[in-house]
């Protein structure tokens, strides 16, 4: 039974993630800072895992070959500097962004290494350059920007595996709003498909989750 350890796990996004990837009988390490009701019923192994913390984020293992990481998990941060308390919260919103996930990639490697796996990041059309017209949400963009290098980075150091940046779309989540066009049910149907037909031949690519490439 192949086994993927995802972040972010108890909304949105996240539970969306455990719950078909539970339907598909997959294993599910499902980490988060508090947990929720409605992943407690979907018979994942939650674990605690705060991405503020990069010496937990650094100790990460699964414990077991690793046939996928999704590392989901993100926070907005502010949307502009205007003094220095909104530049420490910036850095704080790279710190979970940018940095964490990279660090739990190179803590979980040597098990996804082992299990032949992949390597998944969430992103976002607004860390692209070439399609920001509009600026404004400073952190965000800004953090998945660097987040989209980081994980380049990793796919060139790791060209034996499959690691990729996904799109989501914009989803009806907490973080997306009820006007979104997409529901959680639909882009992570999407992610799936998309995930299960990379090979490592496309490390290092943005998509989303239809396939389609991102610009940078």
């Amino acid at each position: 039974m192949p086994t993927l350890f995802v972040t972010g796990a108890n909304r949105g996004l996240g539970l969306e993630f455990v719950r078909q990837y539970r339907a598909a009988g997959w294993d599910v390490i499902a980490t988060v800072r508090e947990s929720s009701p409605e992943l407690e019923g979907l018979g994942a192994e939650i674990r605690t895992l705060d991405l503020g913390d990069l010496e937990a984020v650094s100790a990460a293992r699964a414990g077991r070959p690793l046939d996928l990481l999704i590392a989901n998990a993100g926070t907005y941060g502010p949307r502009d500097a205007e003094d220095a308390g909104d530049a420490q919260e910036w850095l704080d919103t790279f710190a979970v962004n940018t940095v964490a996930p990279y660090m739990l990639a190179k803590a979980l490697l040597p098990e996804v290494r082992e299990a032949g796996g992949k390597l998944v990041v969430v992103s976002t059309r607004m860390a692209s350059l070439a399609d920001n017209g509009s600026g404004g949400f400073l952190a965000y963009r800004s953090s998945k920007t660097a987040l989209n290098m980081a994980w380049k980075t990793l796919a060139l150091a790791n060209p034996e595996l499959a690691c990729v940046m996904l799109h989501p779309g914009w989803v009806q989540t907490r973080m997306g709003g009820s006007n979104a066009p997409v529901t959680p049910e639909q882009s992570i149907a999407g992610m799936m498909r998309v995930i299960e037909g990379i090979t490592p031949a496309q490390s290092g690519a943005f998509l989303d989750y239809e396939g389609q490439s991102v610009p940078w």
